[in-house]
């Protein structure tokens, strides 16, 4: 069910077949959607993850909300260990991923990729965007191994005067 009350149907619901797991994985992670009592999981990881930058309570609770918006997480050991919240806007032919963390202990087993993809598949855009920190080099790797590519650079979009690189990707949805 989505925040607007309309039934998810099989296209917007994201694959999760999706059990993720990895050689190196020990547990596997489920991808589902995202709710409002999701708000404080989602809210300790994106401190976690992002420290002051990330998204505060409000932000949050809107993105968790907000009918037009994509919101899903991983879940490994009973607990929300990865998010991506993305925003569709259909009048440009886009969508944008707008938040994508994973708690460092889960980091490297497909979890991100598969956050990723998923989110991709349910924004139905033929294009997808995303920015990131020019020093965040691990998820620059990650993006550029699944297709994304460098469009432009936002100077001084991050606090401290950091540079944000715009990458985008096409989908075939």
């Amino acid at each position: 069910m989505t925040a607007d009350g309309r039934r998810l149907t099989a296209d917007d619901r994201p694959r999760p077949s999706q059990v993720v797991s990895s050689p190196s994985s020990v547990v596997p992670a489920v991808i589902l959607p995202a709710t409002f009592r999701d708000l404080n999981q989602a809210r300790a990881l994106e401190r976690v993850c992002f420290g002051p930058e990330g998204w505060g309570t409000l932000e949050l609770f809107f993105a968790l909300l907000f009918p037009n918006t994509v919101r899903l997480k991983a879940v490994a050991d009973d607990q929300l260990v990865g998010l991506v919240i993305g925003d569709r806007q259909p009048w440009e032919r886009m969508g944008w991923v707008a938040t994508l963390g994973v708690l460092p202990n889960y980091q490297r087993r497909g979890i991100g990729g598969a956050l990723l993809a998923a989110c991709e598949s349910v924004l139905g855009q033929p294009r997808v965007r995303l920015t990131v920190r020019l020093s965040n080099q691990a998820a620059i790797a990650l993006y550029r191994q699944v297709g994304y590519q460098r469009v432009s650079v936002w100077h001084g979009y991050y606090s401290g005067g950091e540079d944000g690189l715009v990458m985008e990707k096409t989908v075939n949805n």
